[in-house]
């Protein structure tokens, strides 16, 4: 049936608010902030400042140290990803449903909780290093907190969910049909997995691996928790930069430097494979050059050349040890990626609730088991003017951006489907830009701009940065549901006699209310846990929850933490399933 179809009916005019939107908020910090890089303190034009960056061999040291954990958190959270992506895509829908909400849930949970739920399970008197002191395995505390493997493992259980949720997009649109059809064409045991599935698989791995490289780029949450010296992140040399030394020249060359170190990945990954694979399809357009087009083509055989490497193993095994095919082999082999996936997701989710017995605690320290059990640090939590004005400024600023990123998204999305728009990828591509650039970079950009027309502090500046990092997400869930809106609908309504604005309050808006609301807890999410902008922009008598949680883990950790983790816990899974449930029955719909 006939969903939708692209008229000029439509007006595009809806569009320009938000691009207008982005222009100022997002667009124009960024460019001055990359500007300050040539720009010394008297207003003169130089390059000391990328002439420092590049002859000191600490940011050297440290950007080649950016790299090493973003790879290292790439290559495991790829790893670890892909059987539960593969068990999402080819379960029943109840069940596969079931799993993603279980996925989604630590993808919208704060990193702060998360981060502090490490620090709980990695101390020294931690929860780890207390089984293993009564299991008699070690005699000691261990030093498991501040190493490179702290980081490490706290990266990938930030970022795997979304390495999760990539391939699953893509593994879906895969006909289960191909496998079943090599099977009846002679396959052997997982031989039509690693021939055809595999491959038909491997763009979303490496949209998967994009999408988590570049946002670990730009990271700083665990390696400032979790890390030493040793593991300082570009990002962590950026906010010194800006609130230690104030040197802007200094900010704007690390922040090129990022934004370079980001456009590199990007570059190599469209001219081996083509930025197309990142909606799950090879490019079929390679680039004009002659030199892209023979780095595409390679980059086309290297995911060919993959598939046949993984086959080789069930290949061998069979004809050397003469493993027969069986139906038990099958059933082994699906209980194995269940085993798997199970311990994956659990490693996903069992941390962040670390923190809801020690918020318990009695005692006046973290500690892993609780010596009793009371409210007490959830009645400090309620009784600290501190924390309560917190939590309600956060409350305000995030309501405020779900609102504007609600009627700015779904206006641009409105757009995009319906409207005959020209240069409608290149306008999707900057709606999604906020999404791409590492955030530190926006946050320091809007802090400058902010400085000069004293917005720093301000509620209302915070949620417009907010509404800037919002808006991508609910333009992609505006373009999902507009996508399976009948136009023919509101035909109907006009032929009745109602003008466009009835037709799009008593039809549209009616049929897709579900999805407005569950993209308005979306973006109401993102805004409640935002570091990174509330960093630099709030601070003081304006301070919101997620900046008062950073300040209070690095002045006094204390079980106060845990109560307040506990309570974006499980406000955060509350809105992120109402959320889905949501935008689900309206697709459905």
């Amino acid at each position: 049936m006939l969903r939708r179809s692209r008229t000029t009916s439509y007006p595009t005019w809806p569009l320009l608010p938000t691009l207008a939107f982005l222009a100022l908020i997002f667009f124009l910090p960024v460019c001055q902030l990359l500007w300050l890089t040539f720009i010394d303190e008297a207003g003169n034009f130089d390059f000391v400042g990328i002439r420092n960056l590049w002859s000191t061999p600490l940011y050297a040291r440290v950007l080649l140290i950016t790299f090493q954990v973003s790879a290292w958190t790439t290559l495991v959270s790829i790893l670890a990803a892909y059987p539960v992506a593969y068990l999402v895509a080819t379960t029943e829908r109840t069940t596969s449903s079931l799993l993603l909400i279980l996925i989604l849930v630590p993808f919208w949970t704060s990193f702060l909780v998360r981060g502090f739920a490490w620090i709980i399970l990695l101390g020294q008197h931690g929860a780890i290093n207390s089984l293993l002191m009564a299991l008699d395995i070690i005699d000691a505390p261990a030093k498991l907190i501040y190493t490179f493997s702290a980081v490490i493992v706290s990266m990938v259980h930030s970022m795997m969910p979304m390495a999760i949720l990539t391939m699953v997009a893509v593994m879906r649109t895969i006909n289960p049909i191909l496998p079943r059809a090599a099977e009846t064409l002679g396959a052997r045991g997982s031989e039509s997995f690693w021939r055809i599935y595999f491959p038909l698989s491997l763009p979303g791995v490496a949209a998967a691996g994009l999408l988590v490289l570049v946002t670990a780029l730009g990271f700083f949450i665990m390696p400032a928790l979790l890390g030493s010296a040793r593991e300082t992140m570009i990002t962590q040399l950026l906010i010194a930069a800006v609130q230690t030394l104030l040197n802007w020249q200094l900010a704007g060359a690390l922040s090129l430097a990022l934004l370079l170190a980001t456009g590199v990945v990007f570059f190599v990954y469209d001219r081996l494979l083509g930025l197309s694979t990142l909606s799950g399809e090879l490019s079929r357009k390679p680039s004009t050059r002659q030199h892209g087009s023979r780095l595409h083509n390679a980059g086309t055989l290297i995911l060919a050349a993959a598939g046949r490497f993984f086959s080789l193993g069930p290949e061998l095994m069979e004809r050397l040890v003469g493993i027969p095919r069986s139906n038990r082999g099958a059933a082994i082999s699906r209980l194995a990626l269940w085993t798997g996936s199970v311990a994956v997701i659990a490693f996903l989710i069992l941390p962040s609730l670390i923190v809801v017995p020690v918020a318990l605690n009695s005692g006046e320290f973290l500690e892993f088991p609780p010596r009793g059990l009371s409210l007490r640090w959830f009645e400090a939590y309620l009784a600290s003017d501190t924390w309560l004005s917190a939590t309600y400024r956060s409350f305000l600023v995030a309501t405020t951006t779900g609102i504007l990123s609600t009627i700015l998204g779904a206006a641009a999305a409105f757009v995009l489907v319906f409207a005959n728009v020209v240069g409608r990828s290149t306008i999707l591509f900057l709606l999604l830009l906020p999404m791409i650039v590492p955030r530190m970079i926006f946050a320091v950009g809007l802090f400058k701009l902010y400085s000069v027309f004293g917005l720093v502090g301000s509620l209302f500046g915070i949620a417009l940065g907010h509404t800037a990092i919002a808006l991508p997400y609910v333009v992609v869930t505006m373009l999902a549901l507009f996508k399976t809106y009948d136009v023919r609908l509101d035909y109907a309504a006009w032929t009745l006699g109602a003008n466009r604005l009835q037709s799009l309050g008593r039809v549209m808006l009616p049929q897709l209310y579900d999805g407005l609301i569950a993209g308005f807890l979306f973006a109401f999410v993102t805004s409640f846990d935002d570091l990174t902008v509330s960093l630099f922009i709030s601070g003081g008598l304006t301070s919101t929850l997620p900046r008062q949680m950073w300040s209070a883990i690095f002045l006094e950790v204390s079980p106060i933490l845990a109560a307040v983790s506990t309570v974006v816990l499980m406000l955060v899974t509350s809105l992120v399933v109402i959320g889905e449930l949501l935008r689900r029955r309206t697709v459905r719909q």
